[in-house]
C-alpha cells in the first residue's frame, strides 16, 4: 500500500510541476518582444502583405488573448497532441523525437562519464587527503565549477580544433554527406568534443561531495579499529567506506540531469550540435511557443524521472529509508 501512495504522491508532484513551468513559460514568451509572424514568415516579410499576415495570426492565434491561447494548448496537450512547430513546420512530437534522438547519445555519455570520474577523483582526493594530488583535484573542482561552460566549450574547440586539428569544427554529421552516407562512427566521431566538454562540468559537484563523505567514514570510530586490524589502503575503501559513499554519489548522479540539459543547450550551440538544446534556443529566439512548450514539458519530465529514480534507487540500496517511510504511512 505504500508504494501505491509513494507513486500517487509522485504523479501529482508531476503534474503540479508541469501546470506551474509550462504556465510561467507560456506567460514569458507571451511578453516577449520577438514578432512570431515575423519568426514564422523569415527572409520573405516583404513580400507577405498585411492581409496574409492577418491570415497567419488568426490561424496561429496570435490576437487572441495569452491565457485563452494557455487553455486552448492545455487542451490539446490533454487530448495527447502537442501542435506544429512554426519554424519547422512539423508536429512538434517529430521534432522532439529526432532532436533527442541526436542528443540522447550525447547526454548518456556525458552523463556516466561525469559520474565515473567525478566519484574516482572524489576517492583518490579523500585517500590521499592532505596530499599534492587532493590539492590539485580540489583546486580543478573548484576552478571549473565557477567558469561557464560555454566558456570552457570555447578553448576545448579552440585547442582541438584550431591549434590541434584532431576534430570536427561542429555539426553532428560531416558536412556535405547524405543521411543514407552517415555512419555511426560519423556520429561518434562528431560527438567526442561535445560529450567530453558536457561532462567535466557534471564532474565537481560529484567528486567534492564524495570526498567529503569518505573523509568523514574515514575518521570514523569503526574505521579506526579496521586501521588498528592492520587493513589499508584501497582494501579499507573497498570493505568500509564504498557503501556509505555510493548512495550520496547515486542520488547527485541521478539529480544532475538538470545540470545536463541546462549545459548541453550552451554547449550544443558552441557546437553546432543538432540536439534538443540548440531546437530550444531556436524556438525561444523565434518565437516557436508550440514547439518551446512541447520542449519545456519533455525536459520536465526527463528531469523529474531522473531525480525520482534518484530517490528509488536510495530507497533499495538503503533500507532504513524504507522502514521510516513505512511508519509513517
Amino acid at each position: 500500500m505504500h508504494m501505491i501512495q509513494l507513486l500517487i504522491r509522485q504523479f501529482i508532484k508531476l503534474v503540479m510541476l508541469l501546470i506551474c513551468v509550462s504556465g510561467m513559460t507560456f506567460f514569458l514568451m507571451s511578453q516577449s518582444p520577438i514578432d512570431p509572424i515575423q519568426a514564422y514568415i523569415g527572409a520573405d516579410m516583404l513580400r507577405v502583405g498585411e492581409e496574409q499576415r492577418l491570415a497567419i495570426a488568426q490561424y496561429w492565434g496570435l490576437h487572441d488573448p495569452p491565457f485563452q491561447r494557455y487553455v486552448y494548448w492545455a487542451s490539446s496537450i490533454l487530448q495527447g497532441e502537442m501542435g506544429t512547430s512554426m519554424i519547422y513546420r512539423e508536429p512538434v512530437r517529430a521534432v522532439i523525437k529526432e532532436k533527442f534522438m541526436s542528443s540522447v547519445s550525447l547526454l548518456l555519455f556525458a552523463w556516466l562519464l561525469s559520474g565515473l570520474l567525478g566519484f574516482a577523483a572524489g576517492v583518490a582526493a579523500a585517500m590521499k587527503r592532505g596530499t599534492w594530488l587532493d590539492r590539485i583535484i580540489q583546486w580543478y573542482c573548484y576552478a571549473l565549477s565557477s567558469t561557464p561552460t560555454f566558456w570552457i566549450a570555447l578553448l576545448i574547440l579552440l585547442l582541438f580544433t584550431v591549434w590541434l586539428p584532431i576534430f570536427p569544427v561542429g555539426l553532428g554529421v560531416p558536412a556535405g554527406v547524405t543521411a543514407n552516407e552517415v555512419t555511426w562512427l560519423d556520429k561518434a566521431y562528431h560527438m567526442v568534443l561535445p560529450a567530453i566538454t558536457l561532462s567535466l562540468t557534471g564532474i565537481s559537484s560529484i567528486a567534492l561531495h564524495t570526498r567529503e563523505k569518505l573523509v568523514e567514514v574515514l575518521s570514523s570510530e569503526y574505521v579506526l579499529f579496521a586501521k588498528a586490524r592492520g587493513e589499508r589502503g584501497f582494501q579499507l575503501v573497498w570493505r568500509h567506506g564504498l557503501r556509505n559513499i555510493l548512495m550520496p554519489a547515486v542520488t547527485l548522479q541521478f539529480a544532475s540531469f538538470s545540470e545536463l540539459f541546462g549545459g548541453a543547450v550552451l554547449i550544443e550551440q558552441v557546437f553546432s550540435y543538432p540536439g534538443l538544446g540548440q531546437a530550444t534556443v531556436e524556438a525561444s529566439t523565434r518565437g516557436d511557443i508550440p514547439l518551446l512548450m512541447g520542449i519545456v514539458l519533455f525536459s520536465t519530465m526527463f528531469v523529474f524521472i531522473g531525480n525520482s529514480m534518484a530517490e528509488w534507487i536510495y530507497r533499495l540500496i538503503d533500507p532504513r529509508i524504507k522502514e521510516g517511510f513505512k511508519h509513517e504511512t
